[in-house]
């Protein structure tokens, strides 16, 4: 690659996502405020502001005018301003980024917290340029530590010898948590892995280096997985994201945002493996999640089915999900599916029109794992509670901030709750959790132990992991039959 560079050959070929990536290539892309500031810390000469590919930069002149002084009289009268030379003067002799870590540094002293300034600079558009000629973070370097190589002259194991439930059935894989410093060289070749690929993870970019844990899964298959840091999660689920590995080699990556003990769980493998093993990697996945969070239930978002995702249509990857045994959440799109499956049966060679796969694709996909009980949390539409806080603010008329501060008063008031302003953590917790809480008719009325229940869950969120509470609204079915039902309850007043 260094030589065909050097020749002056056309790279432009490998730009594509089945080869992206390579050591000694480059790619550019419109990252994110979080991986912008990562790559500008970690891949500091490797990286730099891609000026060629930002359309219109000029627009960027109201921005800039805040930390280029004098700027402000052109940008805020005249159109068609060079900012970039503006910008150019700015930066210290031997700059070779174009102003990528000069933006990152003004950026991070912005008041605030790390949501405004995303907002601010995501809005940009600032195309990022990685040249990684012999980086550990292309596809070709990339490594995390492995245990003992699995070599194995056998074939491959095939998606038919495949069963997800005995795969939970069996003993549980053996799980370690990493300490901080392992989490965060984790972090990074995550991030790196999806990054050289195109691909931004949000698990990986607001990962926490304090919650990762690692578990062998078998045949030379290593599961990494990280929680979120506080300040990141998300109001009611708890989420994770996780990169697959194959003797050390990033073969895969995946997030799981858990519902008490549903798992809402996607799993993409990267192209270059994607005869490797994959329904062995996917059940195997799916057990550790249920040793790790006890999972019960499955569920597969419409998108990775074919729901606005013309490459999921093409591939067929609906019938990866059902030949392990998922079923449609949809009784009538269940029944489109058995038929096509008698077709199939009576038609070897049968293909499923795309037609009917969009069809299909427009619910989503559930695996019920083996358990005593089945899961609380199943069916709850995460769309119906948001639709129901939505109506309950439009009935009271209140703007979106006084009904939130209602909403907060009237539930730290029926569960005897304080939330300390002292303890930004449990008040953020609280703050996100208020609405979703509200949601329960009578609640001052509830008995003790259920508003302790409750209370806990509040507190679980704000720990500095989110398994406890994974597990803690695992059992709290009352909030699960509450926010299911569609009856909500009184809206909240002035």
């Amino acid at each position: 690659m260094a030589a065909l560079a050097r020749s002056g050959a056309d790279l432009s070929p490998l730009d594509v996502f089945e080869s992206v990536g390579i050591g000694g290539s480059s790619l550019t892309m419109d990252f994110s405020w979080g991986m912008a500031r990562w790559l500008a810390r970690r891949h500091a000469d490797e990286v730099s502001l891609a000026w060629d590919e930002i359309g219109e930069p000029e627009r960027l002149a109201p921005a800039l005018s805040r930390f280029l002084p004098f700027l402000s009289e052109r940008s805020l009268a005249d159109v068609g301003v060079d900012v970039r030379s503006y910008l150019r003067a700015a930066l210290p002799r031997g700059t070779r980024d174009a102003g990528l870590s000069f933006l990152v540094g003004r950026f991070e002293a912005f008041p605030g917290d790390q949501d405004g300034r995303a907002e601010r600079w995501d809005s940009l558009g600032l195309t990022i340029r990685w040249r990684l000629g012999t980086s550990s973070a292309s596809r070709t370097l990339a490594r995390l530590p492995a245990g003992r190589l699995f070599i194995d002259a056998a074939p491959l194991v095939p998606r038919r010898e495949v069963s997800v439930g005995r795969e939970c059935e069996a003993p549980p894989p053996p799980i370690r948590r990493l300490p901080p410093a392992e989490g965060e060289a984790f972090l990074d070749a995550a991030r790196a892995a999806v990054a050289v690929r195109y691909r931004e993870l949000y698990a990986f970019t607001r990962g926490n280096p304090s919650d990762v844990v690692r578990c062998e899964a078998g045949r030379g298959l290593s599961i990494w997985c990280c929680g979120l840091l506080n300040e990141a999660r998300l109001p009611l689920r708890a989420g994770y994201g996780f990169l697959l590995a194959r003797n050390g080699v990033p073969v895969g990556y995946g997030d799981a945002y858990a519902l008490g003990d549903r798992l809402d769980l996607s799993f993409n493998v990267f192209y270059a493996f994607r005869d490797g093993e994959s329904a062995f990697a996917y059940a195997r996945t799916i057990a550790f999640f249920k040793a790790f969070l006890g999972a019960r239930c499955v569920a597969v978002d419409p998108y990775q089915i074919g729901r606005e995702n013309e490459e999921a249509i093409k591939s067929g990857a609906f019938w990866f999900y059902r030949k392990l045994g998922f079923m449609s959440a949809d009784p009538a799109r269940e029944e489109v599916v058995r038929r096509e499956e008698s077709r199939a049966a009576r038609s070897p060679g049968h293909r499923t029109p795309a037609a009917i796969l969009q069809r299909i694709a427009g619910a989503a996909v559930l695996f019920d794992l083996p358990a005593r009980t089945p899961g609380a949390w199943r069916a709850v539409s995460l769309d119906g509670i948001g639709i129901s806080i939505q109506r309950r603010m439009a009935a009271s008329g209140l703007p979106p901030e006084r009904f939130l501060q209602v909403c907060e008063r009237r539930v730290a008031g029926a569960l005897g709750l304080r939330a300390d302003p002292a303890s930004p953590r449990l008040l953020r917790a609280f703050r996100g959790l208020a609405p979703v809480l509200d949601l329960v008719p009578g609640l001052s009325r509830r008995t003790e132990g259920e508003k302790a229940a409750l209370r806990a869950l509040v507190r679980k969120k704000a720990a500095a992991r989110e398994t406890g509470f994974v597990r803690a609204l695992s059992r709290a079915r009352l909030l699960a039959e509450r926010v299911s039902t569609g009856a909500p309850g009184p809206p909240a007043r002035r």
